[in-house]
């Protein structure tokens, strides 16, 4: 299999590429605390891994990771990796869990992770993080996530009632890897059918819940003074089409919002070395130029 199949099955379903019970390896300088109950969606607990420096004499910018996988899959176990290298680079980081189709369907996904926003701002003394400086990555359908995150504000709702209510869930900057922007857009059905999960996700065609396409794009909310966002997208993406980045990347110019997209000549939904390294350290960068 090569490093972009890989990828692209990472982006579907990262929790088949995982070791079973597998203990993460823990950095020196390096505290991490798995398995944080952060709220309720339903009647479902969800939790959180975090992990930060052993040693700070001041509150540190927080950045969350968001897995992918369709709405329907993926675990947040995926990214222990990267909270534990953002540790190293002085961030509180954690990864967080969200409900999954078809159990649960839009907005469940969505009230989800602004519940886990609400709660490191609740708890930002507990947890040595900076609650006006908390940013989120996601990849593919936590891109999409991510992107809701930076550009929902409380009156546009869908909070849900997982906790902590008097809480802002709006992030400070976002880095998105390849999601989805305008879910009433056109979708390619191979090598996956993408209009399936996004019907499953939104429990119906474009045509039948056309509210719900509206209120789960990113695009709907985009104003000025919304999180600056970082869009890294493949030009030969099989599954998001870049079509989608190059529309956010409109709408935001149109409303003077900060950020920028850039395109991946020859990639699809993920890729490897030496790009792989190249976007990590851009998102490490775009996050300690908007958060630190």
């Amino acid at each position: 299999m090569t490093r972009t199949a890989v990828a692209l099955v990472l982006c579907l379903a990262p929790s088949l590429l995982l070791a079973q019970n597998a203990a993460p390896k823990v950095p020196d300088g390096v505290a991490y605390e798995p398995d944080i109950v952060f709220g309720k969606g339903g009647d479902v607990e969800l939790a959180l891994d975090i992990a930060r420096p052993e040693k700070l004499d001041k509150p540190a910018p927080c950045v969350v990771f968001i897995h992918g996988g369709g709405w329907q899959g993926g675990n947040r176990k995926v990214h222990t990796p990267h909270v534990l290298e953002f540790a190293k680079r002085g961030f509180v980081s954690a990864t967080i869990q969200y409900r999954l189709v078809p159990k649960a369907v839009f907005p469940a996904q969505v009230e989800d992770v602004k519940c886990a926003i609400r709660y490191l701002r609740a708890n930002a003394e507990k947890h040595q993080l900076n609650p006006d400086k908390i940013g989120a990555v996601g990849f593919s359908a936590g891109a999409h996530l991510s992107m809701l995150l930076g550009t929902m504000d409380e009156k546009d709702g869908l909070e849900g009632s997982g906790g902590h209510a008097d809480q802002s869930s709006k992030v400070q900057a976002v880095v998105a890897f390849f999601g989805p922007t305008d879910l009433a857009a056109d979708f390619p059905t191979t090598p996956v059918d993408v209009p399936s999960l996004i019907h499953k996700f939104l429990s119906g065609t474009r045509e039948e819940k056309p509210d719900n396409y509206k209120a789960a794009s990113p695009i709907t909310y985009v104003d000025k003074d919304d999180a600056p966002t970082l869009i890294y997208h493949g030009m030969k993406d099989r599954l998001v089409p870049f079509a989608q980045a190059e529309k956010m990347a409109e709408v935001m110019h149109q409303a003077g919002m900060a950020g920028r997209v850039e395109l991946m000549l020859g990639a699809d939904h993920g890729w490897g070395e030496p790009e792989l390294k190249r976007t990590t350290e851009g998102t490490a960068a775009f996050f300690a130029e908007h958060l630190k």
